[in-house]
C-alpha cells in the first residue's frame, strides 16, 4: 500500500506522522472520506469544498486544494482496487503537548483502503448521548471522533450498523457515520444543519435529486415514519429496515427504492457532480 504523507508516496510501513501531532494528542484535524470506484473517487470537487470548511471552522490554515487533489490522484494511481475508501486527513500537526498549536505547519495524509459494497438495508438504534448542535465543533467533520467510536460500539452490540443520535433539544439530528432521511405522510425529510448534522455530500445531493425537504424533526419521527434511509459516501443509500425494535420495510419502500435507484443512476452519470 502507498500512502501519501506530506509531499510524497510512501509505502504504508514507511508512511509515518510525529507522536507529537496534534491530530494524534488532542484530535485537531479534519477529514473527508471518499468513494473511489474503479481508481476515481466521487463527488471529489464538494469533498475538497468540504474540506476546506472544516479546516476554516477548526482554525486550521487553508489546505492547498490542488496539492490535496494530486496527492488524490497519485494515491489512487499507485493502489488500484475496484472499490476503496479514500481518506483525507488534515490536521494541526507537529505541537507542543497539550491544546495549544504549534507553528510547523499542517500535516496532509491521504490513504486508500479497500472497502465492501454496503447491504442494501441495515439496523440502527437510538443513544442516549446527544449531539451538541450549538457546540465549536458542530457541523464540522473533524477527527474528535471519541463520540462515534462509542456510540457505534453500542449499535454493533445490538446487532446493527449505524447508532443515530438526538441533539440538546431532543430533535433527531444524526449517524455516527450517516445522515438520516424519514418518510412521513408520503413527504421525504431530513434534518437540518441547524439541528447541528453534518452536511453530508451523499446527503446534499439527495436533497437535489430526490427533492427532500429539511424538517425539524422530533426522535419521535423515527417510530412514526413509513420509510427510514441512510446516506452517506460509502453507504450512498441505504435502506433501514430496523429502528431499534421496530421493523421497516428497508430497501422495499417505495420511496427508498427510488431515491436508491435515482442516486445509483445520476452518481454513474455524473462522477464529479
Amino acid at each position: 500500500m502507498r500512502i501519501w504523507v506530506d509531499g510524497g508516496l510512501r509505502d504504508s510501513g514507511d508512511a509515518t506522522v510525529s507522536v507529537l501531532d496534534h491530530g494524534l494528542t488532542v484530535g485537531d484535524g479534519v477529514f473527508e472520506t471518499l468513494k473511489a470506484t474503479g481508481g476515481r473517487a466521487f463527488a471529489m470537487t464538494r469533498h475538497l469544498k468540504r474540506l476546506a470548511r472544516s479546516a476554516a471552522g477548526l482554525g486550521l490554515p487553508e489546505p492547498d486544494l490542488d496539492e490535496v487533489r494530486a496527492a488524490c490522484d497519485a494515491v489512487l494511481a499507485a493502489n488500484p482496487m475496484p472499490l476503496g475508501r479514500l481518506r483525507v486527513t488534515y490536521t494541526g500537526g507537529t505541537s507542543p503537548l497539550g491544546s495549544d498549536r504549534g507553528d510547523a505547519g499542517p500535516t496532509l495524509v491521504v490513504a486508500l483502503g479497500e472497502a465492501a459494497a454496503r447491504p442494501d438495508s441495515t439496523a440502527v438504534v437510538t443513544v442516549p448521548w446527544t449531539r451538541n448542535e450549538k457546540g465549536a465543533l458542530s457541523g464540522l467533520k473533524t477527527t474528535s471522533y471519541g463520540e462515534n467510536v462509542v456510540a457505534l460500539a453500542r449499535a454493533r452490540q445490538h446487532g446493527a450498523t449505524e447508532a443515530l443520535f438526538g441533539n440538546t433539544q431532543g430533535r433527531l439530528c444524526e449517524g455516527t457515520g450517516s445522515n438520516v432521511f424519514v418518510v412521513l405522510d408520503g413527504r421525504l425529510l431530513t434534518p437540518p444543519l441547524e439541528s447541528g448534522c453534518l452536511a453530508g455530500i451523499t446527503r446534499e445531493l439527495v436533497v437535489d435529486w430526490s427533492g427532500a425537504e429539511e424538517a425539524d424533526l422530533p426522535m419521535s419521527a423515527l417510530a412514526e415514519a413509513e420509510e427510514v434511509f441512510l446516506t452517506s459516501s460509502l453507504r450512498d443509500v441505504q435502506g433501514v429496515q430496523r429502528a431499534d425494535d421496530r421493523q421497516l420495510p428497508g430497501a422495499a419502500g417505495p420511496v427508498t427504492a427510488k431515491a436508491m435507484r435515482t442516486f445509483a443512476e445520476r452518481a454513474a452519470a455524473e462522477p464529479n457532480p
